[in-house]
C-alpha cells in the first residue's frame, strides 16, 4: 500500500550535522497547509539517521528507506516495513510542482538526505 501526496514547494537546507530537504503544499496566502521533512542527522546525540515527519507526526529509522526511486517530478519512498503512522503504508510517493527552484533542491535533497537509499529513476 502507497501513501500518495502532492506539494507545490520543495526546500532543502543544512545545518549543523543535518540535512534537510522539505516538502509543502501552500495556500493562496502562501502559508502551509500540509507538509513533509526528510532529515538525515550525522550526530551521536540521535538513535536514527533519518527522520520523516509529516504534519507533526515524526517516525524514524536506522532502516525506515528501503530504496528511493526519483523519476521525473515523483520521488518515491519504499519503507523497509509498513508504518503504523501513515496507517501501514509501505511507501511514500511524493509528487512536487516542477519549477527550476523545486528541481534545484530536490536533486540536492535526494543526495544529501537519501544519498544510500537511490536506486533508480532520474532527475
Amino acid at each position: 500500500m502507497a501513501n500518495s501526496r502532492s506539494y507545490d514547494t520543495v526546500a532543502f537546507d543544512v545545518r549543523e550535522n543535518t540535512t534537510m530537504l522539505f516538502f509543502a503544499k501552500t495556500n493562496k496566502e502562501g502559508d502551509i497547509d500540509e507538509y513533509l521533512l526528510l532529515m538525515r542527522t550525522e550526530s551521536e546525540e540521535f538513535n536514527s539517521p533519518i527522520y520523516i515527519e509529516m504534519n507533526d507526526n515524526q517516525f524514524s529509522g536506522h532502516n525506515l528507506i528501503q530504496e528511493t526511486r526519483l523519476t521525473g517530478n515523483v520521488l518515491t519512498l519504499e519503507l523497509c516495513e509498513p508504518a503504523a503512522e501513515l496507517d501501514g503504508a509501505s511507501e511514500i510517493v511524493l509528487t512536487y510542482d516542477e519549477t527550476p527552484e523545486n528541481q534545484a533542491n530536490i536533486e540536492a535533497g535526494v543526495i544529501g538526505v537519501l544519498f544510500n537509499t537511490l536506486v533508480g529513476g532520474n532527475a
